[in-house]
């Protein structure tokens, strides 16, 4: 259940990037549900940074920058704005592909409900937070 007293702030301050929630509940409900926002990722695991890198670009690595990078995606809490981050974007270099690659990773996009923890909000939910 979405939680009413943050929806009611959420609908009186308007979307952030948006604007005013439309007057009709059901557009309102559809626009708060909406993907149209990104937040960033807390963690990933090794695994998941390595599916990003491009073949060519790993294959480019010294045996070293190799052995590097494999210890660094042996680990299953990275934190994607990190340390880890830092040594990704010294081993590839700052413009390549694996390294764009990773900066769209470490995000996830989401609604705005689910930003502000509401969940899906429920034309009766925006309906109640407007009464």
């Amino acid at each position: 259940m979405a939680n009413i007293p943050a929806l009611k702030t959420e609908l009186l301050a308007g979307h952030p990037d948006t604007g005013a929630y439309d007057a009709n509940d059901e557009t309102a409900a559809d626009e708060i549900n909406a993907v149209n926002r990104t937040v960033n990722k807390t963690t990933m695991t090794g695994r998941e940074v390595a599916a990003e890198v491009v073949d060519s670009a790993y294959d480019a690595l010294t045996d070293a920058q190799k052995s590097q990078f494999l210890a660094l995606v042996a680990s299953d809490d990275l934190d994607p704005f990190g340390m880890g981050a830092n040594v990704i974007k010294d081993l590839f270099s700052g413009g390549s592909a694996t390294v764009a690659a990773l900066a769209v990773a470490r995000v996830d996009s989401v609604s705005r409900a689910a930003e502000l923890g509401l969940g899906t909000v429920k034309i009766g939910h925006i309906q109640e937070a407007r009464s």
